[in-house]
């Protein structure tokens, strides 16, 4: 399998901001444990910029590159839903 689209920005930087946004799940939850607060922290806040703003990354990504090369392309889409998939799980299964 080649993977040379993830070196694009538009490959990779999708899966880093859910990463990113998994991370800071983890160490919310790490630091303060599962507490229902009655209104959300700036971890909630940053979670929902990092995951809104890969949309149109993602987009980007599977218009400019799916049409020229859709072997490499799909692999790297489904690693960037793979890895928004892992951040909501996050939020799902901790909340």
């Amino acid at each position: 399998m080649n993977l040379s689209l993830l070196k694009r920005p538009s490959g990779f930087l999708p899966i880093a901001m859910s990463l990113v946004a998994l991370s800071l799940v983890l160490e919310h939850y790490a630091r303060v444990g599962i507490v229902h607060e009655p209104d959300e922290v700036t971890e909630a806040h940053l979670f929902q910029l990092l995951m809104a703003a890969q949309v149109p990354v993602i987009a980007f990504f599977a218009l400019s590159s799916l049409p020229r090369a859709p072997r490499q392309g799909i692999p790297v889409l489904v690693l960037q839903a793979a890895a928004a998939i892992a951040a909501f799980a996050g939020v799902f299964f901790l909340t």
